[in-house]
């Protein structure tokens, strides 16, 4: 689901972090304590190779994925698909995944939705699938009504978008508009197909699955080929293979930066340990406190907030994040600034990292 999400705007020590659990305490909440055990989530930590994730050997890990980072690449979709593609056959078992993510484009001049959008080639244990998301200008998280006045024109934007991917790649997939929302269907109500990432006017992504591992790299390259000649970011996600396997990915050309992205389970006042074993430039994010905003705002639309802690090569941050916002928008920085004791900014994630 989409979110809306506030950062403070300056960098901030570990002690200053903890001192905004204390602070929210002070109000009633129970937010994470310093020897308090907590899942800190890793990103963007770049190693030379592989068997360096032995840096995070001192906590208990999951969900680790290597991510191959090729910028500025021109090169040919189709052939670096099947490279991966014929590399992870010999070593697919249950539990690993590949991806493959790559920018297409939308011909059709977009207002409300960025023109630049990203689709997913993946490999799964008997199957693959093709994802497709669109990224919009600004995030209208469902049960906002901020954008009501603009929500046929939000539908018509969604609903072209989408159809161009369905068109390039020959999904049969429908598109209709009910209950004020943009709705996919399948016409094979037989084949796995998933909507998913929803903010108020219906569905951002769609992934549609199918067990033919080899169907949808000619399709998933026309659609990389709406970007052509422009260079463009590439990534592949590498989860669950041994060492041997993350070796042999690794000379697939043209070579590509590595990063490690995985969940760390630790006691809250390791992250500062955490944060510089992944310098520079690797990213953590950990849950300091959740909470109802009616908890603190009993006059206000209910809402699911967490103040969290991030963690970079510049030092740490609080962020806020929410399923909607609960008071108007003008209101929503200065009540975020009272409750945490800092300036904050607006800063949505990157949707496609």
């Amino acid at each position: 689901m989409r979110e809306r999400r506030w950062e403070t705007r300056a960098a901030m020590t570990f002690n200053e972090v903890l001192a905004v659990g204390e602070r929210l305490a002070a109000l009633g909440l129970k937010p994470a304590v310093a020897a308090k055990d907590v899942i800190c989530y890793v990103e963007e930590w770049t190693v030379e190779a592989p068997e360096d994730f032995d840096g995070l050997d001192a906590w208990s890990t999951e969900d680790v994925t290597l991510v191959h980072v090729r910028e500025g690449w021109r090169g040919d979709f189709f052939l670096l698909a099947g490279a991966y593609h014929t590399t992870y056959l010999r070593f697919q078992d249950v539990g690993t995944y590949c991806s493959i993510s790559h920018p297409w484009r939308i011909r059709e001049r977009m207002l409300l939705h960025e023109n630049r959008s990203m689709f997913w080639l993946g490999f799964r244990h008997a199957h693959s699938f093709l994802r497709v998301r669109l990224q919009t200008r600004e995030v209208v998280t469902p049960g906002e009504t901020r954008d009501d006045a603009r929500r046929d024109q939000w539908l018509d934007e969604r609903r072209t978008a989408f159809l161009e991917a369905i068109t390039t790649v020959g999904l049969p997939i429908n598109t209709t508009i009910e209950q004020r929302q943009l709705v996919l269907r399948s016409s094979d109500p037989s084949i796995p197909f998933f909507c998913s990432w929803p903010d108020a006017f219906g569905p951002c992504q769609f992934e549609y699955n199918t067990s033919d591992a080899y169907e949808f790299l000619v399709p998933a390259s026309q659609l990389a080929a709406t970007c052509a000649p422009e260079a463009v970011g590439l990534r592949t996600y590498l989860t669950g293979f041994s060492e041997e396997a993350l070796h042999e990915f690794g000379a697939i050309v043209p070579p590509a930066r590595l990063a490690y992205r995985c969940s760390v389970h630790c006691p809250l006042d390791d992250l500062p340990e955490i944060r510089s074993a992944i310098e520079p430039d690797g990213r953590l994010y950990a849950t300091l406190c959740e909470f109802q905003t009616q908890e603190l705002l009993p006059e206000g639309d209910d809402a699911s907030a967490i103040i969290g802690v991030v963690g970079s090569h510049a030092g740490f941050a609080i962020e806020a994040r929410l399923n909607k916002a609960p008071l108007k928008e003008e209101l929503m920085s200065g009540w975020l600034e009272r409750l945490i004791g800092q300036p904050v900014v607006y800063a949505p994630l990157p949707a496609f990292v």
